[in-house]
């Protein structure tokens, strides 16, 4: 083997269309582009959404809901769950950063207890907000709920 006599691969390189270079080429004339029209011409381009003249869908669809400005969205956390990290953790007293070590919550999450599941070990929760029947099922068992 010499480098003079090196080769790529057979069936590893094509050959590039060779487009507009007249008629016997099989791709001149209209240069594979179709007759006419704004797609055929040089320097097309469309903007985002441009449908060739139809009504684009983001004006054939409704607008519909509304989303308030200031509404607080709370990540909900259920008695099962905080069962579970009382076991977890052998804590007797559950706040958010505890939560949030444990990878239940986020950062910036705004937290809400809710009733599902059960409680069975006396517990003080503090937490932003509390469902009625979850509040219920804390200080049954004799557990503090604290409101941020």
């Amino acid at each position: 083997m010499k480098l003079n006599t090196l080769k790529p691969a057979k069936g590893s390189i094509k050959k590039g269309k060779r487009i507009g270079r007249g008629q016997g080429s099989g791709r001149g004339g209209t240069s594979t582009k179709g007759h006419k029209g704004a797609q055929s011409r040089s320097g097309y381009k469309t903007r985002r959404g441009f449908e060739g003249g139809q009504m684009p869908i983001q004006r054939r669809l409704p607008k519909f809901g509304f989303n308030p400005p200031k509404r607080t969205v709370f990540k909900p956390v259920n008695l099962d769950t905080l069962q579970e990290i009382i076991e977890k953790t052998k804590a007797k007293a559950i706040d958010v950063e505890l939560l949030l070590n444990n990878g239940i919550i986020g950062k910036k999450d705004l937290v809400k207890v809710l009733g599902r599941g059960e409680l069975k070990t006396k517990v003080d929760v503090t937490a932003h907000q509390f469902s009625v029947s979850a509040a219920a099922a804390i200080e049954k068992l004799g557990g503090k709920v604290t409101r941020i």
